[in-house]
């Protein structure tokens, strides 16, 4: 039983460590990710080890395989605290919702804002660049400020510069 619950915490380690490393190396933050492997490819191999070691109980490698999943939920859980990184949030709503704005910028929050021509009315546009961990926080800014019926779409950046965002933002 001890044994099991070794590889069952090992795997659980090795796969988080090799999440947030995938998750890192993405993000472009090689140097981290580097470091990160180092340490995770020892966690893997004591893991390893301990299954093949002990394939007379097919039960060590059911642990092994369980620790795999719940080392993906337990890695992508932890870079979801983490909130690395940006999100661009581009919010298409009603003209009578021109204050949000200026309302995101007193937050704190870089907006460039644009009419534009929807099918049925014109609308106004208004892309906002935030931080990953203010994201929660902006989405609850936009519900209670535009109409119900504002649409509203994130990606990740990759790349950016100049602008608002290089001066000192709080968000």
């Amino acid at each position: 039983m001890y044994t099991i619950l070794i590889i069952l915490g090992v795997q659980i380690i090795y796969v988080s460590m090799f999440t947030i490393r995938m998750i890192l190396t993405l993000k472009g933050r090689s140097y981290s990710a580097a470091v990160i492997s180092m340490g995770e490819i020892f966690i893997y191999m004591s893991g390893l080890t301990l299954v093949l070691n002990r394939l007379d109980n097919p039960i060590n490698l059911l642990a092994y395989c369980v620790g795999y999943g719940l080392g993906i939920l337990t890695g992508t859980f932890i870079e979801g605290k983490m909130a690395l990184g940006y999100v661009m949030v581009q919010i298409i709503t009603s003209r009578e919702d021109a204050g949000l704005a200026e309302q995101l910028r007193e937050n704190g929050f870089g907006v460039t804002s644009w009419l534009a021509e929807g099918r049925d009315a014109d609308r106004l546009v208004l892309e906002v660049l935030a931080k990953r961990k203010n994201e929660p926080h902006l989405y609850k800014m936009v519900d209670s400020l535009c109409r119900p019926d504002a649409f509203v779409i994130s990606h990740e950046p990759r790349h950016f510069r100049g602008g608002f965002w290089m001066q000192k933002v709080r968000c």
